[in-house]
């Protein structure tokens, strides 16, 4: 049985973190309107950064997804100054863009946002139903490296959430399940390799994954694996989910270039919104793609994962039900990378647990958020099939390239006859804005 965390984040973890590089405030959420039944889905984020001025800028963002018309309203501003921070009696923190807040503590949150675009009002009010927790908390004390620089991820994975939806000139009650983030370190996107003055502790933080990773993945030759450039490690998938029978799900995936095979990430499950347990050995499918053609890249919109821990087993599959929002961040002189982008919709999840001994069914709804650091060499990916004893020795790979403009596809079989084959073909010209 799962010990019960400790060390829960206080008062100082929650409020703004003044020599962090970057440090944002994310709520979630599913939720309903009382009238008429009506599905939607919430994400919006109060980001902090210190920008190509090297000083502070801001970002904010929402985005509201109208889940039975497939519509979606976005609001984007970004600022050249900080986020509006104020503490007060010592006990609770507000965080303000505009007119957009979030003002609280855990584990009662009030959250206000503002689209003046799509005039759109919400007003909502968060209480935790789970207790909060640092990815990689048993490991490494709750702190991840990114590139030479280092952070800290801590979420909270189950609100009751109620409050008001002013839309259409309409105020309408509402109800359902929020989720809230929190990040904060010394990091970049841009320049992930550029923090050399924090290398050692991030060094440490890799070491201590790593031998976890090692320790805990069943390690042997697989039947298939797919490496693509998009994949990098400067990129992720990301799924929230909050189960029918109460259970919560995170799951993050920093891709060592692959887009399948194993899961260089983790899965946190909570049955209780108390314990938390780290999956650490998962392998993972794309069963469906989406081509984005203006930056050459493709991203999951339906995967299927294997989490296993001794006995326990999670068999899942999250699948996008709306077409995503995606967020663009281009990058200046484009020497490496072109931009990162953030593909997040909501979804469906289902699948199945295994205690060892009973199956139990899954069914729930997910966030997903794949994110990209897109290369200016654009799509490139190399697919290896392996034929292991008995059924032979031998291995096919399938390279596609639209920076070579070629398909090139090859089978070498030594084992119980031998056969090589090549073919190739060239591709039609790519866009590339």
């Amino acid at each position: 049985m799962e010990k019960e965390i400790k060390n829960l984040w206080n008062t100082d973890d929650e409020k703004h973190h003044a020599n962090s590089v970057i440090e944002w405030w994310c709520p979630e959420a599913f939720f309903k309107t009382k009238k008429d039944n009506k599905r939607w889905s919430l994400n919006a984020s109060f980001t902090d950064y210190i920008g190509n001025t090297k000083k502070s800028e801001s970002l904010f963002k929402i985005t509201l997804f109208d889940q039975d018309k497939d519509k979606r309203y976005e609001y984007l501003k970004i600022s050249l100054s900080e986020l509006i921070k104020k503490t007060y009696n010592n006990k609770d923190f507000e965080i303000r863009f505009e007119d957009s807040y979030i003002k609280g503590l855990f584990p009662d949150y009030k959250i206000f946002l503002k689209d003046h675009e799509n005039d759109i009002k919400l007003d909502l009010k968060f209480h935790a139903k789970s207790k909060p927790y640092w990815v990689a908390q048993k490991i490494t004390d709750g702190w991840l490296p990114w590139g030479f620089g280092f952070y800290r991820y801590g979420f909270v994975p189950k609100f009751e959430l109620t409050g008001k939806l002013n839309i259409e000139n309409k105020v309408l009650n509402v109800e359902g399940t929020g989720y809230y983030e929190h990040v904060w370190g010394d990091f970049s996107f841009k320049n992930p390799l550029s923090f050399l003055s924090g290398f050692k502790r991030t060094t440490s933080i890799y070491a201590k994954l790593t031998v976890w990773l090692l320790h805990n993945h069943n390690i042997k030759i697989p039947k298939s694996i797919k490496f693509a450039s998009e994949n990098n490690p400067f990129g992720y998938d990301w799924a929230w989910a909050v189960l029918d029978n109460g259970w919560t799900i995170f799951y993050g995936n920093i891709m060592l270039w692959l887009m399948k095979g194993p899961a260089v990430g983790t899965l946190i499950l909570s049955k209780d919104g108390k314990t938390y347990e780290e999956f650490c050995d998962i392998q993972f499918h794309y069963n469906k793609t989406k081509y984005d053609e203006d930056y050459d890249f493709y991203y999951p919109s339906d995967f299927s994962l294997t989490a296993r821990k001794g006995k326990e087993e999670l068999h899942l599959h999250f699948a996008m039900t709306s077409e995503c929002r995606k967020f663009i961040n281009k990058f200046p002189g484009k020497k490496y990378w072109r931009a990162f982008i953030i593909c997040e919709a909501p979804g469906n999840v289902e699948g199945h647990y295994f205690n060892g001994k009973k199956k139990i069914k899954l069914n729930g709804f997910s966030k997903i958020e794949p994110q990209r650091q897109i290369s200016v060499i654009g799509h490139n990916s190399l697919e290896l099939d392996f034929l292991l004893p008995p059924k032979g020795i031998g291995m096919s790979f399938y390279l596609n390239s639209h920076l070579l403009g070629k398909k090139l596809n090859a089978k070498i079989q030594l084992n119980p006859n031998l056969k090589i084959a090549v073919s190739r073909k060239r591709l039609n010209a790519l866009s590339k804005n």
